[in-house]
């Protein structure tokens, strides 16, 4: 197979060829390969963010933080929905197209082509902060803890966002499994804070941190000043914020650097990442959508609570799955986000897409397959214009339509719409 890149366009390619979910759980291949490039210990600081939910929101507001206050700030975050240089952000922009071109050709020099999709993008990614010059790099981990890429790393810090049930496949049938793989990212004597847990997830981070003479530092959103507004929606969010504000004081002392509260509250209200309760006005094109990546019971219930906590509800919602998920929870409560109908088309081009029907039939009456996220769209428009205009202070009034299920149904929307992937946008 030939592996030389002549344009982008051939490492995306290759990138299709290796597959988003062929997973080897070893670190022995994306360790030598970043021993080579001189990046696994890197040569700025680097901080881990490890958990189920909440990784790419807290590590989006730690590095808006860090960029509040200056740094040059690396940022990578995973999945993408376009395209991957989405995953490795240099203060807050997308590597450049040459810059992932040349970086490649680098990794592959030195034994990229043994590495899985998401390891060879790790290395690029530490690559392209290395070469950028970056002060500080935050890299949210993949799904795990004790095989995942991002812990060949040597890192500075780990913060632990909430650990719920998820890839029980991979990392187990049990909180407890599910806590003690992600809490090998913990490293000797590093320190590690950590957003509220249930208390058989805490007790194993708890009896890892003592085992591995890590400082542990338990955060909670109480810690948030209430004045300061947080660039990303929901109550929900100020457990994440909590938890990167916390990190990022201890950082900015070790640093040498002044945290001030003028700063702190400018990074936490400019923080930005697509999908995570995204309002999107409505245009002749669609109706006003909320986009959300929930796609499991604990993040379900967030974004429940946070709709919840705005008016109206959603005129409508559009969901759809993957079928390796355990959806019975997600699928119980979704119903009861709106009164309007549900459309569930299929996740495109995904084999581990769930079939709309099977869905829509667990859903029940108001739910109703469709061809396309497409058709989808359009079906909620006309169910949006279908709604009487707002007359008097009690008269019903139509909400924006949820977009919510799965991260890889919202890349079939940005795909659609790439204009809403953007920090600018926002």
């Amino acid at each position: 197979m030939n592996h030389e890149f002549r344009t982008f366009g051939d490492i995306l390619s290759y990138l299709d060829r290796l597959g988003f979910f062929h997973m080897d759980l070893t670190l022995d291949r994306v360790g030598a390969c970043l021993v080579r490039l001189g990046v696994s210990r890197p040569p700025y600081p680097a901080v881990h963010v490890v958990g189920t939910n909440g990784k790419g929101s807290t590590a989006t507001f730690l590095a808006s933080l860090a960029r509040a206050h200056g740094l040059r700030t690396g940022l990578y975050t995973s999945p993408h929905f376009v395209d991957f240089r989405e995953r490795i952000r240099i203060d807050g922009a997308p590597a450049s197209k040459e810059a992932c071109l040349a970086l490649a050709r680098e990794v592959m020099a030195a034994g990229g082509a043994k590495l899985t999709y998401f390891e060879f993008l790790t290395v690029l990614a530490l690559l392209a902060f290395k070469t950028a010059g970056v002060d500080l790099a935050v890299l949210e981990a993949g799904l795990g803890g004790a095989h995942d890429a991002t812990s060949a790393i040597s890192m500075d810090m780990t913060l632990f966002t909430p650990i719920d049930l998820d890839h029980q496949a991979i990392l187990g049938d049990t909180l407890e499994a599910i806590a003690t793989d992600k809490a090998q990212a913990m490293q000797k004597g590093i320190p590690a804070f950590c957003a509220p847990q249930q208390p058989a997830a805490l007790a194993v981070l708890r009896q890892i941190a003592r085992e591995r003479a890590c400082p542990f530092v338990l955060t909670g959103p109480e810690q948030l000043p209430a004045e300061i507004p947080l660039g990303l929606a929901g109550a929900h969010q100020k457990t994440n914020a909590s938890l990167a504000l916390a990190a990022w004081r201890s950082l900015a002392a070790k640093l040498g650097i002044p945290s001030t509260p003028d700063k702190e509250r400018h990074g936490l209200e400019r923080a930005f990442i697509p999908g995570r309760l995204q309002y999107i006005p409505a245009t002749p094109e669609h109706p006003a959508l909320l986009l959300d990546g929930a796609h499991n019971a604990h993040g379900l219930t967030a974004l429940a609570h946070a709709i919840r906590a705005r008016s109206p509800l959603p005129a409508a919602i559009i969901f759809s799955c993957l079928g390796d998920k355990k959806m019975d929870a997600v699928l119980d409560m979704l119903p009861g986000l709106t009164s309007g109908p549900i459309f569930v088309p299929p996740v495109e081009r995904n084999p581990r897409a769930a079939d709309p029907a099977l869905i829509a039939a667990k859903l029940g009456d108001r739910a109703r397959p469709m061809p396309s996220l497409r058709d989808a769209l359009e079906n909620a428009m006309q169910h949006v214009r279908r709604i009487p205009a707002t007359k008097g202070r009690n008269a019903p009034a139509a909400g924006p339509v949820l977009i919510c299920g799965s991260l890889y149904l919202l890349a079939v929307f940005y795909d659609l719409y790439p204009t809403y992937l953007n920090e600018a946008y926002a």
